[in-house]
């Protein structure tokens, strides 16, 4: 169980002790009602039945904020099945693809459906914990795993902390993988402009081992549950960064910082992090743990 306390410190100092849910179907309510807010992820269905023949039924269905499926299973407390279970969903969900399509068809529109991404399902466990068996467990599992514990403090505060998160394969295999973001660097300026993306990538990658790496065609999506960094492909002197911070506590340098919210662009974030050269990485550091830690 987490160590971290929380405190009332209205007229003195008070223990506000966590708790558990009363029942399981109590926190299914609670996520699927804010699904965006909490978990990044746009709510699909609920209780999704997989048929007579296999006989289950999912407890909810999402889309990520880049177009990957999202199945969430939940437990009250601890529950060692709820891995493979959420797996056995997982497998049924890639081998039912059209059927899911038409599920996002009906819920948000064909342009949504048309990009939908493949390449990256992901489960979703919420529990009141994990055992360290089941944080070894996903990191065995060729799959893109979160494990969430929940906790209820008083009547009206929720908490949810990353335990674990992992994409399905290794770090290195992560980093050797040249995707549209780095093959576009080196289209358009050659050893500099590679570089600078490398830096990046390296930066964002090397914040936590809870980080998550998705690749787009017009972005590289950084995750720890949500989102909390997009690396467009750069333009011609510089690469464009998005993050998961408000503008409103950012002193906004020219040049440097832009306030993009309400403005469309590529990926997720409200603060445009413009970067020339190496340095300027450095600069960002502490724009990246801001958004890192807000995920």
């Amino acid at each position: 169980m987490s160590s971290l306390k929380l405190f009332n410190t209205t007229g003195g100092v008070t223990e506000v002790v966590p708790r558990l849910a009363e029942a399981e179907a109590n926190v299914q309510c609670l996520v699927e009602a804010h699904m965006e807010t909490l978990l990044g992820v746009r709510f699909l269905a609920s209780e999704y039945s997989t048929g007579p023949v296999h006989g289950g039924r999912f407890d909810s269905l999402g889309l990520d904020e880049n177009g990957s499926p999202v199945v969430v299973e939940y437990k009250r407390g601890v529950d060692a099945g709820v891995i493979n279970q959420g797996l056995f969903y997982l497998s049924w969900l890639m081998d039912h693809r059209a059927e899911f399509e038409r599920l996002v068809r009906d819920r948000l529109g064909p342009t949504v459906a048309s990009q939908v991404l493949w390449t990256g399902p992901r489960l979703v466990c919420i529990a009141g914990d994990f055992t360290r068996y089941d944080v070894h467990a996903v990191r065995e599992h060729r799959r893109s795993i979160d494990l969430v514990r929940y906790r209820l403090f008083g009547n009206d505060l929720l908490g949810l902390e990353a335990v674990a998160s992992v994409s399905g394969e290794t770090r290195g295999a992560r980093r050797a993988r040249r995707g549209p973001v780095a093959r576009a660097a080196a289209d358009v300026q050659g050893a500099s402009m590679a570089e600078l993306a490398k830096v990046v990538d390296e930066a964002l990658l090397g914040l936590g081992d809870g980080v998550n790496r998705v690749e787009r065609k017009q972005y590289r999506a950084y995750q720890r549950v949500r989102n909390f960094a997009c690396v467009c492909a750069p333009q011609r002197s510089k690469l464009l960064v998005y993050l998961k911070v408000d503008p409103k506590h950012v002193d906004i340098v020219p040049g440097f910082t832009r306030d993009v919210s309400g403005l469309g662009h590529h990926g997720t974030g409200d603060l445009e992090v413009q970067l020339r050269m190496p340095r300027d990485v450095e600069r960002a550091q502490e724009l990246f743990r801001a958004s890192y830690a807000s995920a």
